[in-house]
């Protein structure tokens, strides 16, 4: 995992991961549940742009897929894209931890 070369984005990172755990967490399953195709591709949309300036290229590729999978109304996908983006966010966050952040 590559990390920001910013400082300052550097700093926040923990937090911005932490933050993205949540809000998947509290909207995703919503979204799923009431098939709102227009906010999970917002949500994607956000997730994609907020982590290329974050550096987690991974993470930022399923928001791509996931705003794919909006668009084509693909439910089923869009579930199993739910525990792929939690696995990556922890994923990097026990990278961060590791490494004392």
């Amino acid at each position: 995992m590559k990390l920001p070369e910013d400082a300052f984005v550097l700093e926040l990172l923990p937090e911005f991961i932490d933050q993205w755990l949540i809000d998947i967490d509290e909207q995703y399953d919503e979204l799923i549940n009431t098939k709102n195709d227009a906010d999970l591709y917002r949500l994607a949309h956000t997730l994609k742009g907020s982590c290329l300036q974050f550096s987690l290229d991974d993470i930022a590729a399923l928001g791509i897929q996931l705003q794919g999978i909006s668009k084509a109304l693909s439910w089923d996908e869009a579930i199993e894209m739910k525990s792929k983006l939690v696995n990556k966010f922890k994923e990097a966050r026990e990278f961060i931890t590791s490494l004392g952040m």
